[in-house]
Parts: structure tokens; C-alpha cells; sequence
């Protein structure tokens, strides 16, 4: 276990070698590259803590995948850090998006083809895409206004009420609609963010989007509502969802 817990660096190392390849053509400032080093650093340590904690002993072409699209979002947090202090090109920022929404579909298909499904390879996957979402959020908040955080936030906002109020950390039977949502917000604020669309269609599809995660997390909300106040899992797993857990892996 010893030698995989070192093989996330890589990704880490690589993304660092992005952004110096980046900085060549882009003006990254100081706090650029801190964001976007900072969170290749603070997003592997946390791996490497789950790795510890679950005696993984091998890494798995699944999890290099969704490592592969956690450099890319580093890049991406770099460059919208880079956009309050001066233009940054939107096709090289887009593309990056695009390549690492592309790559989500890429690592469950991977996961499941080579039997190496794990939770914490489902959580990883989580959390990349939740920050994406979020730096996402951020950039488009020039475009859109500053209620499109509420796409980006909601995550964490889960995450702190499962600290004040411990029935809401119950797991949650697998849903593919979860994935969906994720991959269609992703979608619609990358769209924002390559502004080929009218002002006015860009607030549409921002709105799309917030509806969406709101309808998303309101039903998971309420199934954990509805659990705490039963005092009983509601439903099974298997009949939670007829839909294969692509959050799985």
C-alpha cells in the first residue's frame, strides 16, 4: 500500500508542468498559481488520506482517469483566478472544461469494465465533479450574477448540514439522475462560459441549471427527511433506483 499512496503525485506533478506550459502564453499571477496549485496539493492529500483509511493497494486505471480530470480542473481554477486580473483566452479555458466533462463519462465505463468499482474511486469522482461546478460558478458569475453560485455551493452546503445534523450522512440510494444533473450543469455553465449564446439565453440556461441541482438535491433532502422521520431505511437500494450507479466505481 506504501507505493500507491505516492502515485497521485504524478497527476499533481503533471498539472504543475500544465501550468508552467500555460504561463508561457497566458499571464498567470501569483494568486493563480497558488489556486491552482493549492488545489492539485489539498485535492490529492484528501486522496491520499482515503487510501490510507481503505488499505487501497492499487490505484486502478479508473482512478488515473478521474486523477487525469482533477489536473485539468486545476488548470481550469488557475485560469479563472487569472480572469479577474486580466483576459484569459475562453477557447483554452472551454476546451480544458470540456475535455475534463468529456473524461466523466469516461472513468465509471472504465471502473466497470475492469471490475475495479471502489467507494472511494465513487467519492474522488464526487468531489472533482463538485469543484468543477464550482470554479465554473465563479467564472460565470460576470456573465450571469452572483445567484449562479448557488449551483456551485450547494455540495458543500449539503456537507456542513451533515455536520449539524448527523441523520443527513445516511448513504443515499444510487441514483442515475445524480449524474445526469452533474454532467448537464457542467454543460450549461461551460456553455455560459464560451458566451456564444445571447446575454438573455445565457441567464435561460443558467436558470436551467440551478433548477435542475435544486430538484436533484430537493429529492435526496427529502428521502433523508422522510428516513429520519421514520426511524427506518424507506426503500432498498435495488428499488431506489432502476438505473445502474454510475456513481459507483
Amino acid at each position: 500500500m506504501g507505493k500507491v499512496q505516492w502515485v497521485p503525485w504524478w497527476w499533481v506533478a503533471a498539472g504543475i508542468a500544465g501550468l508552467a506550459a500555460i504561463g508561457t502564453t497566458v499571464r498567470l499571477p501569483a494568486a493563480a498559481w497558488s489556486a491552482g496549485v493549492g488545489y492539485l496539493i489539498v485535492s490529492t492529500a484528501l486522496l491520499m488520506r482515503g487510501i490510507r483509511r481503505g488499505g487501497v493497494e492499487h490505484f486502478g486505471p479508473a482512478n488515473a482517469v478521474t486523477a487525469t480530470r482533477s489536473m485539468l480542473v486545476g488548470l481550469v481554477t488557475a485560469l479563472v483566478v487569472a480572469s479577474f486580473a486580466g483576459a484569459v483566452p475562453t477557447a483554452l479555458l472551454v476546451a480544458l472544461v470540456a475535455v475534463a466533462l468529456a473524461l466523466d463519462g469516461v472513468d465509471g465505463y472504465v471502473a466497470r469494465r475492469t471490475r475495479s468499482e471502489s467507494e472511494l474511486g465513487a467519492r474522488f469522482d464526487m468531489e472533482v465533479d463538485a469543484f468543477l461546478l464550482l470554479v465554473l460558478c465563479v467564472y460565470d458569475v460576470r456573465y450571469v450574477g452572483w445567484w449562479v453560485l448557488t449551483i456551485g455551493l450547494l455540495r458543500y452546503a449539503f456537507v456542513v448540514a451533515g455536520f449539524a445534523l448527523p441523520w443527513m450522512n445516511h448513504t443515499l440510494p444510487p441514483r442515475y439522475w445524480r449524474k445526469v444533473v452533474t454532467a448537464a450543469c457542467g454543460v450549461a455553465l461551460a456553455l455560459v462560459a464560451s458566451q456564444l449564446l445571447p446575454p438573455a439565453l445565457n441567464i435561460l440556461v443558467a436558470v436551467a441549471a440551478l433548477l435542475l441541482i435544486l430538484e436533484s438535491f430537493g429529492r435526496d433532502v427529502l428521502w433523508l427527511v422522510r428516513l429520519n422521520l421514520a426511524g427506518a431505511p424507506l426503500v432498498s437500494l435495488e428499488k431506489a433506483s432502476t438505473s445502474p450507479p454510475e456513481e459507483s466505481r
